[in-house]
Order: C-alpha cells, then structure tokens, then sequence
C-alpha cells in the first residue's frame, strides 16, 4: 500500500506538490508562498488555464522552481459544499496524475484533522494495483508513486484519524485482491484458506466443507456445487467486537452473507463465451464480506459482526445439476431448478437459513452479483437493494451517499412472488426476464424467515471498466465501505 504521512506545513524541499484549492479562494499559506518562492508562476499558470477550484478541475505546472518536479491543483469546488467524498476524490486525483512521481505533499490552509486523512484515504483507495502476473511490465509502465504526505497543523489528531481508515483501506485491498484473482488460482477451497489467515487481525474463522454441509442438508448449495472438481466450502467469520471474550454476546450481531461462485459458466444452462471470463468475479459478493470482517477487526470496530460466504463453482459436467432438477434446501423448502445459471440465489438460500437460525442476527445484509437485469435496470451507478425493513433500508441509502457506494431501492410484492410458484415444488428459481432482480429478490426473501433483512443485487458494482477518482479499472470491492460507514454511525457500542 501507499505510504501516508502527516506533517506539518512547509515547502517539500523536492518531489511534487499537491495544492487543494477552493472555488473562490485567495493565495493563502504554502499557496502564496510557492508562488513568490517561483517567482510568480502559480499565479499565471491559474491564469492561463483559466483554474478557479471549481470542483474536480486541475491544473499541472511542470518544473515550477523551487525544487519541485511538478505542481498539481486540484478544485475542491465550494467551501460550504467539501463533502468527505469531494475529499476523498480529490486524494485519487492527486494519485491519478502524479503516480510517476516517487513522492507527494498535499497542502490545503484549512484541513482539519479528519479531512487530511480522508484526502489520504482517497489516494490510497486509487493506488491500488493488481500485478501479481505482470512478468514483463517496462519499468516506464510502472507507478513510482511510494510516499504521499498530508500536510496539516493537526499531526497526531490526523494520524489517529487515519488509523481507522487506514484498516477500511486494507479491508479494500484484500476484497479487490480476492476479485482479481484468477479463478484457476482462486477456487472454493483456496478462498476459505485466505479467509483462514484473517485470524491473524483477531477473527475467528470456521469453515465446513462438503461432508459438513451434507450433514446439516445444504442441498440448495450443494446442487450448485456438484459439477465440479472443486469441493464447495462455506465460511463463517466472527468479529467479537462488543463482546470480546465473553461466552456469550451481548447483543444480537449484525450479520453479512456473500454469494462466493468462484467461476460461473451457468453449467448445464451455459453462457456464451463471449464474456465468460468475467464470470471470476461473481464471488464478489463474498469477497466484499470478507473484506469488510478484515476492516472491523482491522479497526477493532465495537460491534458483534458475523460474516457467511457460500463459496462453489457452477461447471457443466456429467455430475452436474440439470435443470428440472428438484433439491431440497437446508430451511426443507423444494426447489424446482428451472435454469442453472440462476445459482447465487440457491447458495444464498442455504446460507442465509443458516445465519438467521443459528445467530438470531440483529438484522441480516445479503450482497451478490446475482442478476444482469439490474444492470439493465440501473446501471453502473447504484447497486439495486431490496429489504423488508424501512429503517435498515435509510441506514444504508445514507452510508452509500456517504461513502459514493451509492444503493437505490427496489420494490418488492406479492405479485412478484408469484411468478416463483412452481408445479411441482415450493418453487421455482427463475421466473422470466420480465422483474428478474426483483423475483430474484423474492426467492431469497424466502429465506429470511421475517428477520430484518437486505439485499444488494451488486452486478453492476463489482467491476469497473474504466477509472474513477478512487476506483482503477478492475475489481471495485464495492460494498466494503458502504457497509463499514453503515456499522460506523449506527451499530457500534
């Protein structure tokens, strides 16, 4: 990860220079003194590019004097109106347009201690790089990038405020790293032994494999399972936060459910080539949940947290599910099995049962990519969320303002339930394209046994094509901030 540093105001002595500019703002500070120190510079740079600090614009001065490489404004927009999420961006934009440089100071006149570290968050978040299989990257193509300084006159209260940050960070990386991974490397057993090392930050892992799970009548999730080669696990991290050591927790946990399909091709029902090799990450649902454990523990977050990931993989094979096939999941409802490309919803099912019966959560969050409808829906910007619970249902829309990991509510219905019915089980696990996220939705929901619960249809969140302030291209670990902020402002003791 990014070094981050806190310190107080001074001209870096070499290196580059980031300066945070409000709209309107007039040379204060380190902005007024570089610009003497260059001899005017600054200022007629701002001038010719017509740089205002209007919100998310830049402007980069190369070789300015003084002994720096390079100066990097960055708008904040207007002073009433800098949101964490303004900052946070404007962090990935210093680290966006200077990654070549081997170090960074970041100066602004008016950060307070939380707003220098969630400027550094923000460029850590956008540092993130996934080479592990890069053999013969140039030297050119690499990022120097290795030391980012925030310069504030708050030093130790900025750099209490970057702790907790810096373990959502962490939580971040290793969902996004988990993502990445190819599904050759990254299969059912091998994602519940990286779960396993995570005892190291003080998290109890439990993993059942496919005996246990037989035992106990995972006959949703094993259905998914039974093509493949590679066994199925499912695991069970607690985070003991408010209870510590006691035997029993004081509270009832809060409780979070990954759908963990390492590699979907659909199976029987198969998908078409085109594309398929971005069916690797449908674990990021799981992912994000492993994730986020990582950064309670990580954070030592004062929460009773339980984390569930079913982990499989969907291959067509002699042994595998057809469809028409009937099973029977642990909660000993039936399901017809319609299409087996509709498999996230048959893991969640045993799984969910599974936490609501044994932990009595306080409530229960369920994230997979679970359909392409919602894409079709709403795109890349919101992850679809359904719940039966109003009040959980705000939590979570005011986390995603928060954190940018933004959640829009879907409906849900008894007229939707019905297009699950089946002829000849409880029911079916497709009923048509027409609401596919939202029948989706309903089948868990039968799963749930009336505890407050929600789900976040994340298919369109998982994986970016393209750059954003604080997300590279490739796995976003969306969810993992989302629901950390959640725990954060309304859970913890």
């Amino acid at each position: 990860m990014l070094d981050i540093a806190f310190a107080k105001p001074a001209l870096p002595k070499s290196g580059a220079l980031a300066l945070l500019i409000h709209e309107g703002e007039k040379p204060s500070g380190l902005w007024a003194q570089l610009d003497e120190a260059t001899g005017g510079a600054i200022a007629r740079a701002f001038d010719v590019a017509e740089f205002t600090g209007a919100k998310g614009k830049t402007c980069v001065i190369l070789a300015p004097g003084a002994n720096l490489s390079r100066v990097l404004a960055v708008g904040l927009g207007k002073p009433a109106e800098t949101t964490q999420k303004i900052l946070e961006e404007a962090g990935g934009t210093i680290v966006a347009n200077l990654s070549r440089e081997p170090s960074i100071a970041v100066a602004n006149n008016t950060l307070t201690a939380q707003q220098a570290a969630e400027v550094a968050l923000g460029a850590v978040l956008r540092s993130y790089r996934f080479d592990r299989y890069r053999t013969k990257e140039k030297p050119e193509d690499k990022p120097k990038l290795a030391k980012l300084t925030v310069l504030t006159a708050e030093v130790p209260k900025a750099k209490a405020a970057w702790e907790p940050l810096d373990a959502t960070a962490k939580g971040v990386f290793i969902s996004r790293d988990l993502v990445s991974e190819p599904p050759n490397v990254l299969d059912p057993p091998e994602m519940a032994e990286r779960c396993r090392k995570l005892a190291e930050l003080g998290l109890k892992v439990e993993i059942l494999g496919p005996k246990e799970m037989g035992k106990l009548g995972f006959g949703a999730l094993l259905g998914v399972s039974q093509g493949s080669v590679k066994e199925p696990r499912m695991v069970v991290l607690h985070w003991n936060g408010a209870s510590g050591t006691a035997r029993k927790l004081k509270d009832k946990p809060v409780v979070f459910v990954g759908k963990g399909v390492t590699f979907d091709t659909g199976g029987i029902s198969i998908k078409p080539a085109g594309g398929m090799e971005d069916m690797k990450w449908d674990m990021a649902g799981a992912g994000t949940v492993i994730g986020l454990m990582a950064a309670l523990a990580g954070r030592k977050a004062k929460v009773d947290a339980i984390g569930l990931v079913g982990l499989v993989e969907n291959m067509p094979s002699g042994n595998a599910q057809r469809p028409g096939d009937v099973v029977t999941s642990y909660s000993g409802q039936t399901i017809e099995v319609i299409n087996t490309d509709a498999e996230g919803r048959l893991v969640l099912a045993d799984v969910l049962w599974y936490a609501q019966q044994k932990y009595d959560p306080k409530f229960m969050i369920d994230l997979a990519t679970l359909t392409g409808a919602i894409i079709v829906g709403l795109g890349h910007e919101y992850a679809g969320l359904f719940s039966n619970d109003d009040a959980l249902c705000q939590k979570l829309t005011a986390a995603g303002q928060a954190t940018g990991e933004r959640v829009w509510r879907m409906p849900l219905d008894e007229a939707y339930d019905k297009q699950i019915r089946s002829d000849i089980a409880d029911m079916k696990n497709v009923a048509g394209r027409p609401g596919g996220s939202i029948t989706a939705a309903q089948f868990i929901q039968r799963f749930v046994n009336g505890k407050p619960w929600a789900h976040l249809d994340i298919a369109g969140m998982a994986w970016s094509t393209k750059d954003a302030p604080v997300t590279p291209k490739g796995a976003t670990a969306f969810g993992v901030r989302l629901l950390d902020r959640l725990v954060a402002d309304n859970y913890e003791s």
